[in-house]
């Protein structure tokens, strides 16, 4: 009887292996060479949320086991936030504060690029975001370069089987 309720939920464990799968493709490297994204923490703070909310987007309106996974996913992501910033020296003090402008960049981001993600084939505003986001305001053609890779992530996950993502089990298209 215990065992039962102390063992994690299908959906938690499903959450951290979509999690785990976005971080690797978050740290691959042709992101921050070919693609120039910046290799600061922030750099990866908008790399690592391009890829999860891409994967939060696939997720979403697919019934009460796929939010479930979504929010398993999500949860695990602020998990790992918070854990950065304890790493990066942030004192416990300060790490709520930072958290909260962090959760309130992340959905100001989700909603974003849901935007974005509405308007394609036209990438216009997701190059946009990019441009501000992730390059600062910088580099115009890398983040169109950004951008495509970003749109073929999407059209990527769209095509993969919701039971398959559902089971932890997603490949990405190479960076």
């Amino acid at each position: 009887m215990l065992n039962r309720l102390f063992r994690p939920r299908p959906a938690r464990l499903t959450g951290r292996a979509l999690y785990a799968s976005c971080v690797e493709q978050a740290r691959s490297p042709a992101l921050y060479t070919a693609f120039g994204a910046p290799d600061t923490p922030t750099g990866r703070f908008e790399i690592y949320t391009l890829h999860i909310v891409a994967l939060l987007d696939r997720l979403g309106g697919h019934g009460p086991q796929a939010a479930e996974t979504a929010q398993a996913l999500f949860d695990t992501y602020v998990k790992a936030l918070d854990h950065a910033l304890r790493e990066l020296g942030v004192g416990d003090l300060s790490v709520g504060k930072k958290m909260r402008k962090l959760g309130e960049a992340f959905f100001g981001r989700a909603k974003s690029y849901q935007n974005a993600y509405k308007a394609l084939p036209d990438r216009s505003e997701l190059e946009a975001l990019i441009a501000r986001t992730v390059y600062a305001g910088g580099d115009g053609a890398k983040a169109t370069e950004l951008a495509a890779y970003a749109a073929a992530q999407r059209e990527h996950l769209e095509g993969q089987p919701l039971d398959e993502i559902l089971a932890g089990r997603i490949t990405w298209r190479a960076a």
